[in-house]
């Protein structure tokens, strides 16, 4: 068969025809959009639809080649080891995984199998054909296979939903689709990783084996990934954390970091950074309970919307739960007395520690915890405030993420939803207000529709580390009625009318753990100078140059560096390596003729070094990087 005739579906009819017929480009055709509905080329379709062509290096392209690749994975794991069961199979982030069920585990040497077996399917160039069946013939035919899994997925489904099923070679599994046309178009595959995942995600359920791979429209893009993923694992934080002894996870506390003394002085550096802007930009902080009865979380709505991830305890007959977020407690220090309207806007910004209980198979190092405190801040304002507010909140936001080095962002404006609470009006007027904020900033950004939260429209960030992951950090979400109406909040208008006040929910850096570790991961833990817990490593070449290696470090630290002394008796390329090793911004090495000079060689992290320059000279570059603004124009290393 060849790649653009039978293959792809010749019938009269069928989508692949209808494109065919509009003379567009065939090469790396994989399905078609017709009536706003990705599908496959051989599906049949109403003359006269609108069809548009989906190439595999499109996102829609990558989706369907993703999906069908975890169809391949699949022919070829049963292929190999006969009687394992095949269960759910979807595409994710990156890639794609299928479950499976296995008594024995999959070995790294089974991945390599797997991965020549779907090599020789490929070859094979299968066509893949969707059918549609009858439910009680769909059972019948699944329980004949041995596939459990498949039944209990059928059984599960409304009565009067159409099955559809999908066959290349011998394979055959439940699936919606699209897929590509045939085994040949899947030339650009690779496994990645197995892992133990519940059945249905339910911890209550049976272990399955989940097996990783990702896809791509051809090779060069596959290579360019997989060269990210190492990358990726150099980086990863918690790598890192322990190799810079920065922090450390035991099983006495699960999910819950221990930082050590540098990793704190980069939490409290980053939380300290936080404090200067609320200086800055009018924000009081308050201290509140970590601890309170229950009754306020039914009054915030918390017990009954998000109880299965809270903490509780019983004291003297009452119910406790430790806190999993600050907004209930800023509602009750607002209504502690009467409010007017030239107090507002109030900005209440709240470090406190926070605690949800998290599953256990969610955490993830510093980036998923159950322990944790969000640089967390609630504006109480009047309507007519809003506008104001955003706009301070959107200069705040690009200055932080300015002054972290995440260049690359993008920004979401999230709209009402379908379950919503509040007027039309109210509605229209906070999205008004959001988006004269974001047009006023000159900002670009995109709709969410019906993304929002059900109490107001929100706007969030997504910023793009060193390896172009998108991370949703920034989020600033207007609350007219939910917890304004719960708590009873009022102020007192100008013409002595009580009001509610609008309440803005905003975070910059979110929690402070998982931004800290997506910035070790963005700055592979080469932290910039002012953030880093130690800025100058000296070297000593001999014995002799102690002294005035010590002269150095009392100067540095004099000036407000935080500098260190290596005098140990070891060769001058070991120290060199062990603080490139360490990722200290600066080393300085100080032999002899930097000792009668009066000098000192710098070498930056990661560069060869360079020429020697005057002790006072070094001083002043340092403290030139010593603020993050500095680090913002590019002075870091």
């Amino acid at each position: 068969m060849t790649a653009d005739s039978t293959e792809q579906g010749a019938a009269l009819g069928t989508a692949f025809d209808s494109l065919k017929a509009t003379g567009v480009e065939l090469k790396n055709l994989v399905a078609a959009r017709v009536g706003g509905e990705v599908m496959d080329l051989s599906r049949q379709i109403d003359p006269g639809a609108e069809v548009e062509p989906i190439y595999a290096s499109s996102d829609d392209g990558t989706e369907v080649l993703r999906h069908s690749s975890a169809h391949l994975m699949a022919q070829a794991v049963q292929r190999l080891f006969p009687g394992t069961q095949v269960t759910i199979g979807p595409v994710i982030e990156d890639g794609f995984f299928y479950d499976f069920k296995r008594d024995a585990p999959f070995t790294p040497e089974d991945l390599a199998k797997i991965e020549k077996e779907m090599k020789s399917i490929v070859k094979k160039n299968f066509k893949v054909e969707r059918e549609t069946m009858p439910r009680d013939a769909a059972i019948e035919m699944f329980q004949s296979m041995g596939e459990e899994y498949k039944v209990e997925i059928i059984r599960d489904l409304p009565a009067d939903e159409p099955l559809s099923l999908y066959r290349q070679g011998e394979f055959v599994d439940l699936c919606r689709g699209p897929h590509v046309p045939t085994t040949g178009r899947l030339k650009a595959v690779k496994l990645t990783g197995v892992a133990g995942a519940y059945w249905r995600g339910n911890e209550n359920n049976e272990m399955l084996q989940r097996i990783y791979g990702t896809a791509f429209a051809d090779k060069q893009e596959l290579t360019d990934h997989l060269a990210r993923l190492e990358e990726a694992k150099k980086r990863d934080h918690r790598r890192l954390g322990q190799e810079l002894d920065l922090f450390t996870f035991d099983p006495v506390a699960p999910g819950s970091p221990f930082f050590h003394p540098k990793g704190a002085f980069v939490y409290n550096k980053l939380v300290n950074y936080v404090r200067g802007l609320y200086e800055k930009y009018g924000y009081e902080e308050v201290i509140t309970p970590q601890v309170m009865d229950v009754e306020l979380w039914h009054k915030s709505g918390h017990y009954e919307n998000y109880k299965e991830n809270m903490y509780f305890s019983n004291l003297e007959d009452r119910e406790f739960a430790v806190k999993p977020m600050n907004c209930p407690s800023h509602c009750v220090i607002y209504s502690s007395r009467k409010r007017s309207y030239r107090e507002l806007p109030i900005r209440y910004a709240d470090f406190g520690r926070l605690h949800r209980a998290e599953r256990s198979g969610t955490l993830h190092g510093l980036t998923r915890v159950r322990s944790f405190s969000q640089d967390d801040a609630h504006i109480f304002c009047t309507p007519e405030q809003i506008g104001e507010e955003i706009a301070a909140l959107l200069r705040m936001i690009e200055e932080v993420y300015s002054d972290f080095g995440f260049d690359e962002r993008k920004v979401f404006l999230s709209t009402r939803p379908e379950k919503s609470i509040g007027s039309d009006e109210m509605w229209e007027k906070a999205e008004g207000a959001l988006t004269a904020a974001l047009n006023g900033a000159d900002m670009a950004f995109e709709i969410n529709a019906g993304d929002g939260a059900f109490y107001g429209p929100k706007i969030d960030f997504v910023l793009y580390d060193a390896l172009k992951r998108g991370w949703q950090l920034a989020t600033i979400q207007l609350d007219f009625g939910a917890l304004p109406e719960r708590f009873d909040l009022k102020y007192v208008r100008s013409d002595g009318v009580e009001d509610r006040p609008v309440m803005i929910h905003r975070a910059i850096l979110g929690a402070i753990e998982r931004f800290m570790g997506i910035l070790i991961e963005h700055c592979g833990g080469a932290f910039p100078t002012w953030l880093a817990p130690e800025q100058v490593r000296i070297l000593t070449l001999t014995d002799r140059h102690e002294e005035y290696g010590v002269k150095v470090r009392e100067t540095l630290r004099a000036a407000g560096i935080r500098a260190e002394l290596d005098n140990r008796n070891e060769k001058l390329g070991y120290k060199i390596r062990e603080a490139q090793v360490q990722k200290v911004p600066f080393a300085v090495i100080v032999g002899d003729d930097e000792m009668r000079d009066e000098k000192v060689s710098p070498r930056r992290h990661g560069s060869q070094g360079g020429d020697a320059m005057p002790l006072q000279a070094f001083v002043e570059l340092v403290q030139s990087e010593a603020t993050p603004h500095a680090a913002s124009s590019g002075s870091t290393p």
